[in-house]
């Protein structure tokens, strides 16, 4: 019996453990980081961090222009397809536009642009920051007293930060351009009535409301991957899986913080 629960406790209880421990100190390696990277915000504002974000901005705007343009676009005609077959039968086509422009402002815009901008630059960063750990250019640069949160952090995460909202304003836009060509084409709304009772529908709540869920998205993805980045051991096999959980957690943090931010809002 005894043997029989030593087999259990090694092969059930002490993965389970291990998970635990290794997530706890991943989280709170996280936590930690973002707080440190808070209080070096101050020497952001110097000639070299400031080009350094800038040029990050660009390359993430660039990077992920088209893939956002192409998902907004039909995500927004989704929307206008699948709530115009039912607001038909009502004889309410005039509220496709409504429907289209709160969706894509409030929930998913910053909840498809953060998905995306995960993907494609969440994974890079950690594998990023993840090869320059295992090559020891991180401790290089602690050698020269370079801080690797001001150097390789911070630039990351302002560029993040800045890039989302950006990105969910393009994405709304693109989003409801979409679902105008849906409600045109198939449901014989009007352009400017589509566009007028999309813009009467909006209200700074739901403004608001999207565009911080966007900056809380854009820091989450950007200490998410760089933590993963830091955190990786075990050569170009732990870089795939640093890029991996980052996309994991990145994906798993979006998700609950987006209901919690809308549960706050709409209670």
């Amino acid at each position: 019996m005894v043997e029989k629960l030593g087999v259990f406790i090694g092969r059930y209880i002490a993965p389970l453990l291990s998970f635990l421990r290794r997530s706890a100190d991943s989280t709170g390696f996280g936590l930690v980081l973002l707080v440190r990277t808070m209080l070096n915000t101050p020497f952001l504002f110097s000639r070299r961090r400031i080009r350094d974000s800038l040029d990050l901005c660009y390359s993430y705007c660039i990077g992920s222009f088209l893939v956002t343009s192409v998902v907004a676009l039909f995500t927004g005609m989704i929307l206008a397809l699948n709530g115009g077959n039912s607001l038909e039968e009502l004889g309410q086509e005039s509220l496709i536009g409504p429907i289209v422009a709160v969706s894509m402002i409030r929930e998913m815009g910053p909840f498809m642009t953060a998905l995306i901008l995960t993907a494609s630059l969440g994974s890079g960063i950690a594998a990023e920051i993840g090869t320059m750990k295992i090559s020891e250019e991180i401790d290089a640069l602690r050698i020269m007293s370079i801080p690797p949160i001001r150097f390789l952090v911070l630039p990351r995460m302002v560029a993040l930060t800045l890039v989302t909202p950006v990105m969910t304003i393009f994405a709304a836009f693109i989003g409801i351009l979409g679902g105008s060509l849906v409600a045109n084409s198939q449901f014989d709304v009007g352009w400017l009535a589509y566009r007028t009772d999309a813009l009467e529908s909006l209200e700074f709540r739901d403004v608001f409301t999207g565009m911080l869920k966007s900056v809380v998205f854009g820091i989450t993805i950007a200490t998410v991957g760089c933590t993963q980045g830091l955190l990786t051991r075990g050569g170009a096999t732990g870089v795939g899986q640093a890029a991996r959980r980052s996309v994991v957690v990145s994906f798993l943090l979006v998700i609950i913080l987006g209901y919690y931010i809308s549960w706050s809002f709409l209670s």
